[in-house]
């Protein structure tokens, strides 16, 4: 049966060894079953850099590498954590990367793909971050920076992002539903699938919109297989 896998949120990291070894277990047991692999965004808990080096960044290029070469066709979106995994990243393991939004024919559906951050409209103060640090001079300048102080500011800013979540209520951290409407509309889709919230469920949108949330990574890991027959989650 062909059949299409979606992942996001791991945020894998040298502190969470054993989140590496579920991905590492999801790519050499599952992953070369499919068709095609769909890395919906924050892979890794931040990214500085193609030019970083650690035993989890050599660990999942290889993973993504040796499912490529058996045919399965591997994609990125970025996430809100790895928005600055570049071209050099993507080359070394074969990995194709897409926009921060991609329709693709899924089995005859016209699907929508994303990370689901700019689904998040109500959280006007990460929409305003995200905006100043999307802007293309100012990752030129920081991908020259020495790696050390980019790493030190990655840590520092994802201290900041932790104490921010404090603060704010479930609601400002989850999708605006009049917005993702809007989008459905935009792209001419009445399916949606993306992560980001790490809120794992499939929504039946009236009057015929389906919006899938990929779950984020723990004890078990989140995965949605697709086929033409079935769509369901598996762990």
């Amino acid at each position: 049966m062909n059949k299409t896998y979606f992942i996001a949120d791991l945020h894998l990291s040298e502190n969470r060894p054993d989140l590496t070894a579920l991905f590492v277990d999801f790519m050499q047991n599952k992953a070369p079953q499919a068709q095609a692999l769909y890395i919906l965004g924050d892979l890794f808990d931040f990214w500085v850099g193609d030019d970083e080096k650690s035993m989890v960044i050599s660990t999942v290029m290889e993973q993504i590498k040796s499912v490529s070469a058996q045919g399965v066709k591997c994609y990125f979106i970025h996430g809100n954590r790895d928005f600055l995994v570049g071209k050099r990243f993507a080359q070394a393991c074969g990995i194709t990367l897409l926009g921060d939004y991609e329709v693709i024919d899924l089995y005859g559906e016209r699907t929508l793909l994303c990370h689901g951050d700019l689904l998040c409209t109500d959280d006007v103060n990460y929409q305003s971050f995200r905006k100043k640090v999307h802007q293309k001079w100012l990752q030129w300048l920081f991908l020259r920076l020495p790696l050390k102080v980019r790493l030190k500011i990655a840590q520092n800013i994802r201290a900041q992002s932790q104490l921010d979540k404090l603060e704010k209520t479930d609601a400002i951290m989850d999708v605006n539903p009049e917005f993702v409407l809007q989008t459905f509309e935009r792209f001419g889709v009445k399916r949606m699938i993306h992560g980001h919230t790490h809120r794992q469920n499939i929504h039946q949108i009236p009057p015929h919109f389906e919006r899938i949330v990929l779950g984020d990574w723990g004890k078990t890991a989140s995965i949605l297989e697709v086929s033409s027959e079935t769509i369901q989650f598996i762990e």
